[in-house]
């Protein structure tokens, strides 16, 4: 007697339900954000305290090759066994690549430029992804949104204050920076259907790593330049035996990056990219707070009030989606 088959899907570990795409996803993935930023911040911290003394690559090494294995940890969190695996490489690879960009230009505007200043740069992130998410995603965006958005925008413009001040390149890595990662970003968006957090962590830090490697001669065959941009120099700077303590700094980056990244792919794998944006305001108060325990960095009153903005941007999405959830 032949029974008919009965084909039963099994949903695996990194699959997203339907139902994650409502508020509650949202929320779960504005709470993700805000600990991957946290978390990325004492990735700036570390940076900013070893300084000048190694070049970037030499940095993005070191921290690749903790971060690796660390990543295959994640997996077992979620449940799979064995290696990661897709079937989407190459968009994979250009994720990886994007946040290889990002990180380096990042690492080469830190060189030159205020930590507050940068993270203001920075914070021009949400604008960007939240256009790319309408032209690439179609998500829709409401003008609640929007307006959340210019007013944040507005507060990173109070601390920027663009004219007031001579024009440091710096500027155009950070720049730089958060285009590349706005771009990585649409594909997180596209790759969270088929793959798990880890397993793009996985992939991220494989490129990272292949891209330090063909990268670190670049030091050696151009050798250091002493008038160049400092953003330069910290590319082509020579590698340097570091200290023990130096050293821990650099490993310690690996665990940091690996647990903000996952937090990072986990939150815009949740959320709608446009309502998560706003959140990435919250690096601006981050890195004011790290400035004044740290190094005694007082902000003026106009970046306060700049903070005080992108803050409540925010917070009034998040009361928004709040909202709907109960409703």
């Amino acid at each position: 007697m032949n029974l008919p088959r009965i084909r039963v899907h099994v949903a695996s570990a990194h699959e997203i339900p339907r139902s994650e795409t409502t508020a509650s996803a949202n929320l779960r993935g504005v709470a993700a954000l805000a600990s991957a930023l946290l978390v990325f911040s004492l990735q700036d911290v570390a940076v900013k305290w070893i300084g000048g003394a190694y070049p970037v690559m030499q940095i993005a090494l070191l921290r690749s090759v903790v971060a690796l294995p660390c990543t295959i940890a994640f997996l077992r969190y979620e449940g799979a066994r064995g290696l990661p695996n897709t079937r989407q490489h190459k968009l994979q690879y250009l994720r990886g690549f994007l946040l290889f960009l990002s990180f380096t230009t990042y690492m080469m505007a830190i060189a030159a430029l205020p930590l507050a200043d940068i993270s203001a740069i920075r914070n021009s992130g949400p604008l960007v992804i939240t256009l790319l998410s309408v032209v690439w995603l179609g998500e829709k965006v409401g003008p609640h949104r929007w307006l959340a958005l210019l007013v944040g925008f507005g507060g990173v413009l109070l601390i920027v204050r663009p004219g007031s001040a001579t024009f440091d390149p710096g500027s155009v890595f950070a720049l730089l920076a958060t285009l590349f990662y706005a771009l990585s970003v649409m594909i997180t968006r596209t790759l969270r259907a088929t793959d798990s957090s880890a397993t793009m962590a996985y992939y991220s830090s494989w490129v990272y790593l292949v891209a330090g490697l063909a990268l670190a001669p670049v030091a050696i065959l151009v050798g250091e330049a002493p008038d160049a941009h400092p953003s330069v120099a910290f590319f082509l700077r020579a590698w340097a035996m570091p200290t023990v303590l130096d050293l821990a700094i650099m490993c310690g980056l690996g665990l940091i990056w690996t647990a903000g990244m996952y937090l990072m792919t986990r939150a815009y794998s949740l959320a709608e990219a446009s309502v998560a944006a706003p959140f990435e305001y919250s690096t601006l108060l981050y890195n004011v707070v790290w400035g004044l325990v740290l190094w005694q960095e007082i902000p003026t009153l106009l970046t306060l009030a700049g903070a005080l903005l992108t803050l409540s941007s925010g917070i009034y999405i998040w009361l928004r989606e709040r909202r709907r959830l109960t409703s």
